[in-house]
């Protein structure tokens, strides 16, 4: 209980850590893309000839390890894909090639995601 409490305190406290923080300070190498596709909305109507082919290709992306998770946006407007990558490059490439993406029907924004530095805290001496 008294580590969960911990992990409350430097979680809220999130902001006035990084910036004091020298953990913060250390470059962090991202362990996942966080992509989140959006169909242009002038391009809607030529989205439906693609997709059998996008849902083959996104199906094997996964089953290739590149895709991690993917869901649809509970507002309709679009996917979210938690991609094996390290670099936004590298989902860039992954994305690319697939047809909706290909086409340019869609809008990508790819977030860089890294493990909760503020967590390091817990350890200790043990870092």
């Amino acid at each position: 209980m008294r580590k969960f409490l911990l992990v409350l305190v430097l979680l809220a406290g999130w902001g006035s850590l990084h910036s004091q923080s020298p953990i913060s300070q250390t470059p962090v190498k991202p362990t996942c893309i966080l992509v989140n596709l959006t169909v242009k909305p002038e391009m809607r109507s030529k989205v439906a000839p693609v997709m059998q082919q996008e849902v083959m290709d996104t199906v094997q992306a996964y089953l290739d390890g590149k895709i991690l998770q993917w869901y649809s946006r509970a507002d309709g407007t679009g996917v979210v894909f938690l991609l094996n990558a390290t670099s936004v490059d590298e989902a860039k490439g992954i994305m690319g090639a697939l047809p909706l993406d290909k086409a340019g029907l869609v809008d990508l924004q790819f977030t860089p995601l890294a493990p909760l530095q503020p967590l390091k805290r817990l350890l200790g001496s043990r870092q």
